[in-house]
């Protein structure tokens, strides 16, 4: 799951490169989602007539594409916006799309919705980058069986309980991957996420940071599993 910021300047260059990284990745199935990176900043008239003409050539024609596996339903959701900078919006259209399409999905399936921009925040300096409509897409989100919701953008890595029922759902949120811009000196990361529904629900989360000649390393896990109140989360 790509949650967007693939090019740091939409620049065909970076989608080729990214579009080469993508395929090395094969024959793992990706999704991806556009971020407020992937549209022209500095190119005013492609930004303004074609916005997403590099992002559908090289990464995926679909703004907001949805995947069902055997025991996974994932939907996308573009929350960028070609007369935004850089924040994020969730319309109340793309709130009751999303429910929907969620409901009719089996319930025994994990339902994972991934946005670019944050719905859950643990820093009060994210207040501005929240997207907006975040409260009005939980509620509905969660009510229709969401049970992980997955983001970008702010270049800082958590999973925290998502919503105002904390025990619904959980909110994981990626840092920078493989891009020089890193958030406070931290590592770039990643996590790797697994969906256990043999033995009631659970999530494990592990985030793996950049560590130099070693790779990648587990450095946190998070653990979610799901009782009679819902989602209980716990680090470890």
């Amino acid at each position: 799951m790509l949650s967007g910021d693939i090019t740091q300047r939409a620049r065909s260059a970076q989608f080729r490169a990214a579009r080469a990284f993508i395929d090395s990745l094969r024959p793992l199935p990706v999704l991806a989602l556009p971020g407020n990176h992937d549209l022209p900043l500095f190119d005013l008239p492609a930004r303004l007539l074609a916005p997403y003409g590099e992002y559908r050539r090289y990464i995926c024609g679909d703004l907001a594409p949805w995947w069902l596996g055997d025991e996974v339903a994932v939907v996308g959701v573009n929350s960028t916006r070609v007369l935004r900078h850089k924040h994020g919006v969730i319309t109340p259209a793309v709130v009751d799309a999303v429910a929907r399409r969620l409901g009719r999905f089996s319930a025994a399936s994990f339902r994972v919705v991934a946005l670019h921009h944050p719905l859950a925040i643990v820093d009060s300096d994210d207040r501005r980058n929240r997207v907006r409509g975040a409260d009005a897409a939980l509620a509905a989100w969660t009510a229709a069986g969401a049970d992980l919701f997955l983001g970008g953008h702010i270049h800082l890595p958590y999973c925290v309980p998502a919503g105002p029922e904390a025990s619904r759902a959980v909110a994981l949120q990626a840092g920078t991957a493989v891009s020089t811009r890193r958030r406070g000196g931290r590592p770039n990361s990643y996590h790797l996420v697994r969906l256990d529904g043999t033995a009631g629900r659970r999530i494990d989360v592990e985030q793996l940071d950049y560590t130099g000649a070693e790779g990648f390393r587990t450095c946190r896990r998070w653990h979610a599993d799901f009782g009679a109140a819902g989602w209980s989360l716990h680090a470890g």
